[in-house]
């Protein structure tokens, strides 16, 4: 519990679910669940995906009608039409999947149905936009981000601040947190709860997700454990390892499987020699069959353009790619993935960059094999199709009511394991993974890891970026540190610790790495 938690718990809860339950199809998303929370409080909310985390706090925020249950107000019963109708009362909400319209500016989404207006003639007045926009970001301690650029073209992180920006220029008395540090970078969570903690000090209520552990326990005052849609205690002290058994229903005891053997004579699937492209100078590697070799460094230092100029959605300026022994060129990512090179991406965005929403399960699962494997003569052969999606769902233990259920109605890390799914389906021989495991719950990151070593063993090759450096020091043979688009460094063995990865990242030297890229 927080300092400034023992002067929140006191008083009526400012907002108050009772009873909510809510079911898509034949999904439960709710059942019975009821939570309170205070004012100048921040009261966690945490379980696995697909636990209705999410969906309660959609309910609360008035983007989802409950199927039954009471939400209070001030301790008066409200019935929201829709989220407008929550904002007038002074709630809004933060999700992790975000509500912003690409097309247009960070000023315009910032200011979205309520932009400045020139007296005469009442239209809006775009200057005078651009200056509060500006103003509005640099007062809260944003300088980097340029108003007038289109959100589109913003990096994933930065659009996750100009969401929050938004919700709290609202001076909301109730503010909903759905997963907000997911894309953030560490100095990024530092100033998001810098702004947590200066709302909670003017009253505001917040409701607060996230799956890192750490977070819950330095900004809340109380958690709530959801599990199976319905919630499963409250605490104002609890242990990590005795959320997640209520989370999961059982105990997690290890949450890194050993990493499988390697051997010396594993053939080279993947190698660059000075690879390079408008974010790349001089990148080479080699990455072996049955490998997994991490990547790892500070956002924003070249990985993203390492694993999109490999896969041919950014095109390289100069250098070579070879694999299996035979040098390609990847323009495209078709050419990344047709026969003979075997290449595969699971990006970080699933939501823009992986999936197609509204389209079902079994579709987004076998888009990547639908000319050769599903296809004959021209058409399309269904029941195969249909047995496929249906075996890999259950393999991988992906929740839905069927393959038909339109993937955007999925929880986070069920939509991940689609993606993931999609590739198995696609059999490439080298997988690149990036950030896999970002807004994803302990058991199923559990269960991507156990996949991922799955597929080393079997001989995949896999080139495995993610932010968390405890996630490189556990799950990886070796690890490349990159700085400003360069290879910085390069551990293997007992050197690869979270504590080196990061000082790698930071410094011009690290005493633990050496400069090779080959294994031992």
């Amino acid at each position: 519990m927080t300092d400034a938690g023992h002067a929140a718990l006191a008083g009526a809860p400012f907002i108050e679910g009772i009873g909510l339950s809510r079911a898509y199809g034949g999904v439960r998303a709710l059942h019975n669940a009821s939570l309170a929370v205070l004012p100048g409080e921040v009261h966690a909310l945490v379980g696995e995906n697909g636990a209705g985390k999410s969906t309660l706090i959609k309910v609360l925020g008035g983007r989802v009608r409950p199927d039954s249950g009471e939400i209070r107000l001030r301790g008066t019963s409200v019935s929201f039409s829709g989220p407008e109708a929550a904002h007038r009362v002074g709630v809004q909400t933060v999700f992790q999947e975000l509500t912003l319209l690409p097309s247009l500016t960070v000023a315009e989404n910032l200011f979205l149905s309520r932009e400045p207006r020139s007296r005469l003639t009442h239209l809006i007045d775009r200057r005078a936009m651009g200056r509060r926009a500006e103003e509005l970001l640099t007062g809260m301690g944003i300088d980097h981000i340029d108003p007038l650029a289109a959100v589109e073209d913003i990096s994933l992180s930065e659009r996750q601040l100009v969401e929050i920006v938004r919700a709290i220029s609202h001076e909301p008395d109730i503010l909903f947190l759905d997963e907000p540090t997911s894309s953030l970078v560490e100095r990024e969570v530092v100033w998001l709860f810098e702004q947590i903690r200066r709302l909670r000090a003017r009253g505001t209520a917040m409701v607060f997700t996230s799956h890192r552990w750490n977070e819950v326990r330095s900004i809340a005052d109380r958690i709530t454990v959801f599990r199976n849609g319905g919630d499963v205690g409250t605490f104002t002290d609890i242990s990590e390892d005795d959320a997640v058994s209520l989370m999961t229903g059982r105990h997690v005891e290890t949450l890194y499987p050993p990493v499988p053997a390697l051997t010396a004579s594993a053939p080279i699937a993947l190698e660059t020699h000075h690879l390079a492209s408008a974010h790349l100078h001089d990148v080479s590697l080699q990455l072996h069959a049955g490998e997994i070799l991490g990547v790892g460094g500070l956002a924003g230092h070249g990985h993203r353009a390492l694993f999109f100029t490999l896969f041919g959605a950014d095109r390289a300026t100069s250098g070579t790619i070879t694999v299996a022994g035979k040098q390609v060129s990847i323009r495209s990512p078709h050419d990344a993935m047709k026969r003979g090179v075997g290449i595969a991406l699971v990006p970080e965005d699933r939501k823009t960059e992986g999936l197609l929403l509204r389209m079902s399960v079994r579709d987004n699962m076998t888009l990547a094999i639908l000319r050769g494997r599903l296809s004959r003569m021209g058409f399309l052969r269904r029941a195969e199709e249909k047995r496929l999606s249906s075996d890999l769902s259950r393999q991988l233990r992906i929740k839905t009511a069927g393959p038909h259920i339109a993937v955007g109605s999925l929880s986070g890390g069920n939509q991940q394991k689609v993606l993931l799914g999609r590739w198995l389906l696609a059999e490439p021989r080298i997988l690149l993974l990036y950030d896999v495991t970002r807004g994803v719950d302990v058991s199923t990151k559990a269960e991507i890891y156990a996949l991922i070593h799955r597929l080393a063993a079997e001989g995949k090759a896999i080139l495995f970026y993610s932010s968390d450096a405890e996630e490189l020091a556990h799950l990886t043979h070796r690890v490349l540190v990159m700085r400003e688009g360069r290879i910085a460094a390069a551990l293997e063995g007992n050197a690869i610790t979270a504590e080196a990865i990061v000082s790698a990242a930071v410094r011009d030297t690290s005493p633990a790495s050496g400069r090779g890229t080959h294994a031992a």
